[in-house]
C-alpha cells in the first residue's frame, strides 16, 4: 500500500510539546519500532532542526535517522531510504529542496520508496513537495505556484490558517487558473492518502482542519473537510 500523509504544519517543527502528528506518522507504518528517516534539505540540513527532530523522535517508539545532502552517509542513496519505513520531510525552501533532490535523483528514489510501502510523510514544502502543484514562499517575497513531484493529483497550500495571505492568495491562483483545485490544509492538520486516494484528515489542535479549494461554474468553493482529532490518551 502506498501512503502518503501531508501537514499543513505542526508536528516536532512547530509543536514540541505535542507530538500527536508524529506518533500517528509512526502507526502507519505497521511496526512496534518502525525506522524514519528524517530528510531536512529543504532547511539547507541546518543544524538545529535535525537536532530537534532527533529530540523529539527518541522520545517515541522508532529508531530516527536521518540523511544530509552535504554530509552524505553512503553513495548508495536508494539502499538508504528503502531501508526505511518512514521519511519524513521537513520545512523550509521548496525550490531549492526540489532541484537538489532532482540532482541527487532522490525524487526517482523518494517514488520508488512510496511504491515499495515506505510511509512519506512532512510538513509545509514536506507537504507541497508530494502534489502536482503548490503555494510556496521559496521566491523570497510574494506567495508563488509551484510544480511538486506529482505523486498526488492537485495542488496543496499548507499554513491555511497559520499565514494570513495563504487562504486569499490559493483562491485566487485556483480562480485564475493558475492552480489546480487542491486541499489548503490548516497548522496542526494532515492529509492521510493511501493509493493515491484521500483516506482521511487528522489533527493535533481541535480546531485544525482541511479544505477541498476548487472553482465551480465561474464561482470558488471551499469545502470543509471531516477531521479526526487526535486526543491524548
Amino acid at each position: 500500500m502506498k501512503q502518503i500523509i501531508a501537514m499543513g504544519g505542526g508536528g516536532f517543527s512547530m509543536e514540541p510539546e505535542n507530538l500527536l502528528l508524529d506518533q500517528y506518522i509512526l502507526n502507519q507504518a505497521g511496526e512496534s519500532n518502525p525506522k524514519v528517516c528524517f530528510l531536512p534539505t529543504a532547511s539547507g540540513d541546518a543544524e538545529g532542526y535535525i537536532e530537534r527532530f532527533y529530540n523529539a523522535f527518541h522520545s517515541l517508539p522508532c529508531e530516527p535517522s536521518h540523511l544530509s545532502l552535504f554530509k552524505l552517509p553512503t553513495k548508495d542513496l536508494e539502499r538508504f531510504f528503502l531501508d526505511k519505513d518512514i521519511i519524513y520531510v521537513g520545512g523550509g525552501n521548496t525550490k531549492s529542496m526540489l532541484a537538489l533532490w532532482r540532482e541527487w535523483k532522490i525524487d526517482s528514489i523518494l517514488k520508488k520508496a512510496w511504491e515499495s510501502g515506505t510511509v512519506l510523510a512532512g510538513l509545509s514544502a514536506g507537504s507541497i513537495c508530494w502534489f502536482e502543484e503548490g503555494i510556496t514562499d521559496s521566491y523570497g517575497e510574494d506567495l508563488e505556484t509551484i510544480k511538486g513531484l506529482g505523486f498526488v493529483k492537485g495542488s496543496h497550500s499548507p499554513h491555511y490558517d497559520g499565514e494570513e495571505k495563504r487562504r486569499p492568495l490559493y483562491h485566487s491562483f485556483i480562480d485564475k487558473g493558475k492552480l489546480q483545485a487542491g486541499y489548503g490544509v490548516d497548522d496542526g492538520a494532515a492529509l492521510h492518502f493511501k493509493d493515491e486516494s484521500l483516506y482521511k484528515v487528522v489533527s493535533s489542535r481541535v480546531q485544525a482542519s482541511a479544505y477541498w479549494v476548487e472553482k465551480r461554474e465561474g464561482d470558488m468553493y471551499e469545502t470543509v473537510l471531516s477531521t479526526e482529532y487526535l486526543k491524548r490518551l
